[in-house]
């Protein structure tokens, strides 16, 4: 694949979530076309290790919080003001998984979840558009589950639906400034959440449903967040990009 490095040349990102799996991809990718990157973690420990990970030096910002605490995305705004002074990415990607009979969900379940997966994505939002200069992108990382329905994951999927949903109400409100709102929903992604979420003789089913015949990959994600970022990608607004083998649209 062919890139180029000079896309996100002088351009300030925050990617939440970015210790792992998509968000460290993704967070990988946009150093490497040229970003200075702010990376969020709940663990300290897990956090040192990606920007080790990611080695780019004083381009990469490590910022340890929870998505659900507002006081703690409060802190995240007024450090990247400091640092940066501006965004022109944001990739709302910190989220969490789970499944079970509907139900079973217990009301702590409930708000744990919604608190990471939608009241999350809001607030980051809302404390870091005003940092956006006119013209920046956000991707919101959302699933293909709410586009098909998968017994088990109606917690999971309503979260989703949700901030697919917020994509589109911003996309219209950030109009006036130039700044467009995607999401992406991701299919079956190899990444710790999923084999934490999926046993190792169940992989074969998940991919025999998928038309591509394969998991997709971490870097599968990072491609199109950055290109829905990018310059590329200055008229699509508003839209969910599924990049998902074809689980979704086709049968395998």
């Amino acid at each position: 694949m062919t890139t180029s490095i000079s896309r996100f040349h002088d351009k300030f990102a925050l990617v939440t979530g970015g210790t792992s799996g998509m968000g460290l991809a993704t967070a990988r990718r946009l150093l490497a076309e040229g970003a200075q990157v702010a990376v969020t973690g709940r663990d300290k420990v897990r956090l040192d290790a990606a920007v080790e990970q990611l080695d780019a030096g004083g381009r990469v910002l490590a910022l340890p919080g929870d998505v659900a605490n507002v006081a703690d995305l409060d802190d995240l705004a007024a450090a990247i003001r400091d640092r940066f002074g501006r965004l022109d990415v944001v990739f709302a990607n910190a989220g969490v998984a789970t499944f079970g009979p509907y139900g079973e969900v217990t009301e702590h379940e409930f708000d744990r979840v919604v608190g990471i997966n939608y009241k999350g994505v809001y607030f980051t939002l809302q404390k870091t558009i005003p940092l956006l200069s006119d013209g920046a992108a956000i991707v919101i990382n959302a699933s293909w589950t709410l586009h098909r329905g998968l017994a088990g994951s109606a917690l999971y999927a309503s979260t989703k639906a949700a901030v697919q949903s917020m994509a589109r109400t911003l996309a219209a409100e950030l109009a006036p400034r130039g700044v467009r709102v995607n999401s992406v929903s991701p299919g079956y992604i190899e990444t710790p959440m999923f084999h934490d979420a999926i046993p190792a003789d169940e992989h074969a089913a998940v991919v025999a449903k998928v038309a591509a015949g394969r998991l997709g990959q971490a870097d599968d994600v990072a491609d199109a967040v950055a290109f829905l970022a990018s310059a590329e990608a200055s008229y699509i607004n508003g839209q969910d990009l599924v990049i998902d083998g074809g689980l979704v649209a086709a049968v395998a």
